[in-house]
């Protein structure tokens, strides 16, 4: 079964066709800039690789030319889209009606839709997504996996707010995101631990960043809340603050709502407390001496280390704890900040093996350490085919 993953941002598509149960990936891509002049598509597959940098107006426009892309006769994986049996997307908030993949009706596009102000940056390119894949691969299956699904699990103690009861039949409290991520590198680190029950933490870091307490393969907590503002500096988001902050900022400081959300979530986080975005940016101003930069690294670190305690805590006990996505994957200098002073916990990592390169999988506890900590890199488009073939297979 060949499965089209579909990752439809609001600038940016990213693809992976995958021959399922094989997991062979036939053919992947990323196009950026959507909308913009310097648009630019980059496609790559079994038969060779093409870089296409061009307007392209919209997704339809850009869907349309990844499905030619796909059965090109010199770059293509297959020769015409009806080998394609699903089409696998990511829809980053389902709300707290779907726990599972599901495939697409109009009952699930218009729930999506109804989710579209709880994440405004993501949803409205996700159903687009959708919608245009309908039309172009209309004779594949259309399956839906929501990043809140994994977090489904998480007990009412955790995901309730201490705010009126009535506000949680509005929706009002903990969905959880990136679980799709941190599902697959959670289930990567059982299998390579041979645990059969497990407490585990693990650390998406990218722009977004967010930590989850999984124990025995469920998450039980999770640093994101009711939108993915909260919890751990990121690279444009504030993350935690006293809400306090936002009455202060409109009553005393004069700024209006829009302007007060602009700055959390825009230009907030690393790029507020540095002037950079770019994890890599800050590391080399820091080890050029720039104190904001030191600074900035330190208090990221330091947040996350406030996390690993709480959920170390509320499982009673920890295993292993998972560095993924980019910065996760990629930033031993994070990593070792993160890691440092923290033996009391029974976490301790080797120098040398943590400044390795990541193939799949990285072991950079040290041999004396008590709790494993892992570097795994993240396969969410894996996990999407892996789901979808999953549903379907039971049909």
């Amino acid at each position: 079964m060949n499965v089209l993953v579909l990752n439809a941002g609001s600038s940016s598509i990213k693809y992976q066709l995958i021959q399922m149960p094989s997991e062979k990936v036939l053919c992947s891509g990323l196009l950026e800039r959507i909308g913009e002049k310097d648009a630019q598509l980059s496609h790559k597959s079994i038969h060779g690789s093409k870089l296409i940098e061009k307007t392209i107006e919209n997704h339809n426009t850009g869907l349309k030319l990844i499905a030619e892309l796909i059965v090109d006769k010199e770059v293509g994986a297959i020769h015409n889209a009806d080998e394609i049996a699903a089409v696998g997307h990511r829809v980053v908030h389902g709300g707290s009606k779907y726990g599972d993949t599901t495939e697409v009706t109009e009952e699930v596009k218009k729930e999506i839709k109804s989710l579209f102000s709880l994440a405004p940056l993501h949803n409205p390119g996700n159903l687009e997504g959708i919608e245009i894949a309908e039309q172009i691969f209309d004779k594949a299956a259309q399956v839906v996996v929501f990043d809140t699904a994994f977090h489904q699990s998480i007990p009412e103690k955790a995901f309730k707010y201490a705010i009126p009861n009535h506000l949680l039949k509005e929706g009002i409290r903990l969905y959880g995101f990136h679980g799709t991520s941190h599902k697959y590198v959670a289930k990567k680190a059982q299998d390579y631990l041979g645990l059969a029950k497990s407490k585990i933490i693990t650390l998406h870091l990218g722009n977004g960043c967010s930590m989850t307490a999984i124990e025995n393969g469920k998450s039980i907590d999770h640093s994101m809340g009711f939108t993915p503002s909260t919890g751990l500096i990121m690279g444009t988001r504030s993350g935690d603050i006293d809400h306090s902050l936002i009455f202060y900022l409109v009553n005393t400081l004069g700024y209006d709502l829009d302007k007060v959300n602009q700055l959390l979530t825009k230009e907030s986080g690393m790029l507020g407390l540095t002037g950079f975005m770019d994890l890599r940016d800050i590391q080399k101003a820091a080890e050029s001496g720039d104190t904001n930069c030191m600074l900035a690294l330190d208090m990221n670190a330091y947040r996350i280390k406030k996390y690993i305690g709480a959920y170390t805590a509320a499982m009673n006990g920890l295993d292993a704890i998972i560095f993924t996505a980019g910065v996760g994957e990629n930033s031993c200098v994070l990593r070792a900040k993160v890691c440092k002073d923290m033996d009391y916990l029974g976490m301790e990592i080797n120098a040398e093996t943590n400044s390795q390169k990541l193939d799949g999988l990285l072991d950079i506890s040290s041999k004396t350490a008590k709790v494993k900590t892992l570097v795994i890199a993240t396969n969410e488009e894996l996990e999407i085919a892996s789901q979808a073939y999953q549903l379907l297979s039971l049909k």
